[in-house]
């Protein structure tokens, strides 16, 4: 059973989005089922802050000893943060997908959002 916390938004791809303080800036990862199933995490390909992304687009790849998989991103907006700490411990992911293992911060418009799944309906995709 993955951990599904409610106050995220998620997507059919398995990335989760956190809204910050900043109404206008979210938080990017990947949920705790799509770390599951890559395995260990041993490397992660971002961008640099500045990039304009759209939704869906690719943004970057992890790199796990099982796959290497593409990351997408949830909404359109600018990268403008990038989680460092990934540099040297890609395996946070694995072990704090929703907090340390967090990948880019998107400056997006907040309107956009609601395009997202709930928890409940993240829940439901899995089969929980």
């Amino acid at each position: 059973m993955s951990s599904i916390p409610a106050d995220l938004s998620y997507t059919k791809d398995h990335e989760y989005v956190k809204k910050t303080a900043d109404a206008s800036v979210v938080i990017v990862g990947i949920t705790d089922y799509a770390q599951g199933e890559l395995g260990d995490i041993v490397f992660l390909d971002l961008p640099k802050p500045g990039r304009k992304v759209a939704a869906h687009e690719v943004f970057g790849t992890i790199e796990a000893v099982k796959a290497v998989s593409e990351l997408y991103s949830p909404l359109a907006g600018e990268i403008v943060e990038v989680n460092a700490k990934l540099d040297g411990e890609p395996a946070l992911v694995n072990t704090d997908p929703y907090g340390d293992g967090w990948m880019i911060k998107l400056k997006v418009n907040a309107a956009d959002l609601k395009g997202l799944m709930d928890a409940a309906a993240y829940g439901k995709l899995l089969g929980q």
